[in-house]
């Protein structure tokens, strides 16, 4: 198993155009056109949970060393919302048990995305537990909010574009440069004079206050 390629389908370079797309598709759909507002405002929260805790730890160093816990996984967070979605989505034309088929294997995926965040050693098991967590229970929300309207009914062209998009972002490779963006944001806002990391949770490095307020590791 390649499990650098399998991580990608949680990377953000793949996944928020994705969501972006699911924004679309449901605004185009009349039968779907107020679960926009759902969508938005979960998968706003899962973005912002995510966020919030990788800038409180890089910044601040707000972590667990117990948990090695320095944030929400965001590979894991993002395709735990989004795939189980974008499979219901893309299957509204076809059979129930299909759909329901479809919408689990999005789990699955999901779930199979966190795992290679641990078997290529980026995060640690209570950071990849937390991410699907979170995610998983936004993608719940939303398909359980969906139970009582119509499955969307994408047009031919509408599926092309839904399938279309990631193979052509998978076909590209790219990864999104987010942490860099994030540790820049951090620092920008903290008194941090650099990013806080795992080591530096692990008392592998050290950090003191200096006198202008902020702080300088040694």
């Amino acid at each position: 198993m390649n499990w650098h390629w399998l991580t990608y389908f949680g990377d953000s370079m793949l996944l928020l155009p994705c969501a972006a797309l699911i924004i679309v598709l449901l605004l185009a759909n009349p039968e779907t056109r107020r679960a926009t507002w759902q969508w938005m405002l979960l998968f706003g929260i899962a973005g912002g949970l995510v966020c919030l805790s990788k800038l409180a730890f890089m910044g601040w160093g707000i972590g667990s060393r117990r948990f090695d816990f320095t944030g929400f996984s965001g590979h894991s967070a993002l395709s735990s919302s989004i795939w189980p979605v974008l499979m219901w989505m893309l299957t509204g034309r076809l059979a129930r048990p299909v759909r329901v088929t479809a919408i689990l294997a999005g789990y699955v995926l999901a779930f199979f995305v966190g795992y290679s965040r641990l078997v290529i050693h980026v995060h640690s098991p209570a950071e990849v537990v937390a991410g699907l967590t979170l995610g998983f229970t936004i993608s719940t929300t939303f398909l359980l909010l969906q139970t009582s309207a119509a499955a969307p009914r994408l047009s031919y062209g509408q599926l092309a574009l839904a399938l279309l998009v990631p193979l052509l972002l998978i076909n590209t490779g790219k990864v999104a440069p987010t942490q860099g963006l994030l540790e820049r944001i951090a620092v920008a806002i903290s008194p941090a004079t650099r990013p806080f990391t795992r080591a530096d949770l692990h008392g592998m490095r050290h950090y003191l206050p200096a006198a202008d307020g902020q702080v300088r590791f040694h």
